[in-house]
């Protein structure tokens, strides 16, 4: 996708198109538009940054409200398909917000109904559309002085039930000596803290999700338990994966992507979103799929580019990364450098923040470029056979559903673009 030219309109619509090629079905992005594959709206829900459908054509997702950033997560809610509310959650902490005390979810970034690990399509493993649990990212603000002064924002991860009490939490604070900072790390989170301003986002958390049935599991590898969660931190360039049993980090990559052959051979994972394991059924199941930003994240020494140790890292374009947790081996990778080998043009593919990928049943990759509101689906060659640009200028994930998922919808003509 070219650069954005001040004053010059931007284009939207799809403009590429296979049917031949792509895994069909509606795409849901910003929250709740829903569309053809040929681009038509086709349904909008009223949610805020984040919706993920359901069988029967319900969708879970979020609402905010006008309180501090970090706290605008209000509820999670389930509507059915003409928007009625049939679930909610709401009660994390209670917040004020223009000058009245509310109950608020507090929920950020990502949640999951029990089924389905990654709240994506997978044969044999759909969401549980009435009762089961969820899984909601959501924050406390908390205090640990030995992390660093002042109050912290406690990325902490929520089970809830269809009665919407918490059966299960861990808080991220608590686990801070798991996630193996070096010295220089622990003092430059530690000058990021302060008295007295808002809760300070060390950590950044923007993905959880159920590991789900797996191969690794299924041979003896207790850290992948079905049950256990896997977490990411886009401040500190780690994805973990988190004991459901103990609530020890047990599994993870990061923060420190120097210290072995097989992290350098992976390359550093720098603000990244949306790491999970691909679930059973699809190709490439077991292995973790996550966009790697690029931008600028990390704690560690200081250099040039960041002369308090914060925001270290620096890789100024992004990349789609397939990886084998057992061995660290890079399976797959799509950046603008894989595509056509032009090191002084990397950058055409970059994202800072936001973004998304999700393997397709047919071994495509749906991609989410955030900034700049680009959906795309690509070939295991690499090669895009579907692209879309929103009218929204960002979007922070889209996901692909069958067909078949939204019966209140005749199935749409597919008409081959090729702009």
């Amino acid at each position: 996708m070219a650069p954005r030219v001040t004053g010059v309109p931007r284009p939207v619509g799809v403009s590429v198109y296979d049917p031949d090629r792509c895994w069909n079905g509606y795409t849901v992005y910003a929250g709740g538009e829903l569309i053809d594959m040929n681009g038509n709206l086709v349904k909008h829900f009223d949610l805020s940054q984040l919706g993920k459908l359901m069988p029967g054509g319900s969708i879970l997702g979020d609402r905010r409200h006008n309180g501090p950033r970090m706290e605008r997560g209000r509820e999670l809610v389930q509507l059915d398909w003409e928007g009625n509310e049939v679930w909610r959650y709401d009660k994390t902490e209670q917040v004020e917000v223009d000058g009245e005390t509310i109950w608020s979810a507090k929920q950020h970034h990502d949640f999951e109904r029990e089924g389905s690990p990654t709240g994506y399509y997978a044969p044999g493993l759909d969401p549980i559309v009435e009762g089961g649990n969820s899984l909601v990212l959501a924050a406390r603000e908390v205090e640990r002085p030995h992390i660093a002064p002042g109050v912290l924002h406690g990325d902490c991860i929520l089970e809830v039930n269809w009665d919407g009490e918490v059966v299960w939490e861990w808080q991220s604070v608590d686990h801070f000596d798991e996630m193996d900072f070096s010295e220089e790390a622990k003092n430059a989170i530690y000058r990021g803290g302060r008295v007295g301003a808002d809760p300070y986002d060390w950590v950044h958390s923007n993905s959880v999700s159920y590991l789900g049935p797996n191969k690794w599991y299924d041979a003896g590898d207790e850290r992948f338990h079905p049950d256990n969660f896997i977490w990411d931190g886009r401040h500190t360039n780690t994805v973990a994966v988190i004991s459901k049993e103990t609530g020890k980090i047990v599994w993870k990559v990061g923060p420190d992507y120097s210290l072995t052959a097989e992290l350098r051979a992976l390359g550093w994972i720098i603000g990244l979103h949306h790491a999970h394991m691909i679930p059973r059924g699809l190709p490439g199941e077991g292995n973790v799929l996550v966009f790697d930003n690029g931008g600028a994240a990390g704690y560690g020494a200081p250099n040039p580019g960041a002369p308090n140790g914060r925001m270290n890292a620096l890789r100024d374009y992004s990349r789609v990364v397939e990886f084998d947790p057992i061995t660290l081996e890079l399976v797959w990778e799509y950046s603008a450098l894989k595509v056509d080998g032009d090191r002084v043009r990397v950058g055409r593919f970059y994202s800072r923040p936001w973004s998304s990928a999700q393997r397709l049943p047919n071994g495509n990759t749906l991609i989410c470029e955030g900034a700049g509101g680009r959906l795309f689906e690509v070939t295991p060659e690499l090669e895009i056979v579907w692209e879309f640009v929103s009218p929204h200028e960002t979007c922070y994930r889209a996901y692909r559903v069958p067909y078949e998922w939204i019966p209140q919808l005749d199935k749409p003509e597919e008409n081959t673009v090729n702009v």
